[in-house]
């Protein structure tokens, strides 16, 4: 079964910094074609912009590698202006591209901090995605 998902930068950086973490079965999940990204240019420039910083170490081939492949493999989608309200409002982007990808599929938002968005069914952490994978439930 292939799931969609928009992967907020949070589980990227975990999984990142950790492989063998749940966040890290996430992006394995990724890497294997399970769940196939969902973005936009925005999302992908938080991603680089993020991932390059210095306080995580990583390499710059680390990162390039990953973000060719998110953007080779990943399908892109404008946003859906919502009329949420965001802590962050650079949140707003994750949540909006889902909303837009829902229109056409079953689409996830996956993030580690799950109190800065709306409580949606389709907005889960790392742990329940990985439980909706390993038990082949549809959204």
């Amino acid at each position: 079964m292939t799931y969609y998902a928009v992967i907020d930068t949070n589980v990227i950086v975990s999984s990142m910094l950790k492989r063998s973490s749940i966040p890290g079965k996430v992006l394995d999940y990724v890497l294997q074609g399970t769940v196939i990204p969902l973005l936009n240019h925005e999302i992908l420039s938080e991603y680089a912009d993020v991932l390059t910083r210095n306080e995580f170490g990583f390499s710059a081939s680390d990162v390039d590698v990953l973000i060719s492949f998110l953007q080779e493999k990943g399908i892109f989608f404008d946003r859906t202006k919502s009329n949420e309200l965001f802590l962050d409002p650079d949140d707003a982007v994750f949540y909006e591209v889902a909303l837009t990808a829902r229109r056409l599929t079953d689409a996830y938002l996956v993030t580690g901090n799950t109190k800065h968005f709306p409580i949606k069914s389709f907005v889960v952490t790392p742990r329940e995605m990985v439980e909706i994978i390993e038990n082949g439930q549809p959204c």
